[in-house]
């Protein structure tokens, strides 16, 4: 293993153990991290434990597209141990696909509803999650699809 690898690891482990030991996560705080799945993409949550969380997925392909994904999350415990929830929420999206020409029209734009459920863990301020996002697509006639995936989010203090 080289020494680049090395400190990075370092580094990361680090990170972790100092988020391990952090108070869990307070009202109003942002979570920033990734999502990897269907689709992946960066994923920014601002915490609220009295109402709905606001969770925001933006994922994009440099050649291909770009989406965004906006839910509004209801989270609650699972068990006693207050690490272990589930969530559920309504949600829109939106996106734009490069269809290959070089004009404006040569781009597709989608648009619709969504839904998303899922579980997730905290460990301080680390929240490791995997969703399921239903959506229905009302631009260009309807249709249907279901994304997700897991990820995870460090919590700014």
């Amino acid at each position: 293993m080289n020494h680049l690898k090395k400190v990075t690891l370092a580094v990361f482990a680090f990170m972790f153990s100092m988020a391990l030991q952090a108070q869990d996560r307070n009202p109003g705080s942002v979570g920033i991290g990734a999502q990897f799945g269907q689709p992946t993409g960066l994923s920014v949550k601002v915490y609220n434990p009295n109402g709905m969380s606001t969770d925001i997925l933006a994922a994009w392909d440099l050649n291909d597209f770009f989406f965004l994904n906006i839910h509004g999350l209801i989270e609650n415990h699972i068990g006693s141990s207050g690490r272990l929830h589930y969530f559920v929420g309504p949600g829109a999206f939106a996106g734009i696909r490069d269809t290959g020409g070089e004009s404006l029209s040569d781009q597709d734009f989608e648009a619709g509803i969504s839904g998303n459920f899922g579980l997730n863990i905290i460990f301080g301020t680390i929240e490791v999650f995997g969703q399921v996002t239903p959506r229905l697509k009302l631009t260009d006639g309807t249709a249907g699809a279901v994304g997700g995936g897991a990820g995870i989010r460090f919590y700014l203090p």
